[in-house]
């Protein structure tokens, strides 16, 4: 392998492509909560391309379900803000995290990339990087991938969401949960990362318990990594 190829900052189709397809599997899954996201939103009384716009545009299933709790004949503006923004706070820090491979592309790249970017396919970038290897490939494949069939998902529930209106009922809603475990599981092992997973995990425990909606995601994501920066990394 040249150092070309073995390079992380590598980005060309061949990678975009297997980056889509690495994901793929994980996407047919999203359009069952796309179907879901689209029978609620119909049922909220929003038109069809007000709807398939919204899963266009947006791409945040978790905060297009909470501006449904929000819509009504007089949309709380500044509420609605609030609760997305908190909702998708932790992309502030997966964008942080992405930084020193996105610098050396060109802004119009490095933020169509970001575009996309969602848990699922971070966190097999991540792990891409932490083993030396290019992961802007999974990152703007896979997102590409999420992308399209939540939107599809979001369509078909417009047209046959009455076949899937809870998927929690399924056990549906574990599928990322369960995806994201085996990323960290698959990822370095040693006791510094223990104890980074661990505080993450408790913090965010008691912030699900005691602070506000939502928050958990963002202050357990702050608490493991400040425990990494204050613990530091041995080359």
């Amino acid at each position: 392998m040249t150092r070309k190829e073995a390079s992380p900052y590598r980005l060309d189709r061949a990678l975009v492509w297997e980056g889509f397809k690495a994901l793929l599997p994980l996407s047919l899954f999203v359009i069952v909560f796309g179907v879901a996201f689209g029978l609620a939103a119909t049922q909220a009384r929003l038109g069809d391309l007000e709807i398939v716009l919204m899963s266009t545009l947006v791409f945040a299933g978790a905060s297009q379900f909470a501006a449904l709790e929000l819509w009504g004949p007089q949309v709380p503006f500044f509420t609605l803000l609030v609760t997305v923004f908190a909702i998708n706070a932790r992309h502030l820090l997966m964008g942080a995290t992405l930084y020193p491979w996105l610098e050396s592309l060109s802004p119009a790249r490095r933020y169509g990339i970001m575009l996309v970017a969602s848990d699922a396919n971070w966190a097999m970038a991540m792990q891409a990087f932490g083993r030396g290897r290019p992961g802007l490939g999974l990152l703007l494949g896979g997102g590409i991938a999420l992308w399209g069939f939540w939107v599809l998902g979001t369509w078909l529930g417009l047209n046959v969401g009455g076949a899937v209106q809870d998927p929690a009922s399924l056990g549906l809603d574990m599928v990322m949960g369960c995806f994201l475990l085996a990323m960290v599981v698959g990822g370095e092992k040693n006791l510094r990362m223990l104890l980074i997973w661990t505080v993450a995990a408790g913090a965010s425990l008691l912030a699900f318990y005691y602070l506000p909606e939502n928050s958990h995601v963002v202050v357990g994501a702050i608490a493991g990594g400040l425990v990494g920066l204050a613990w530091g990394k041995r080359e």
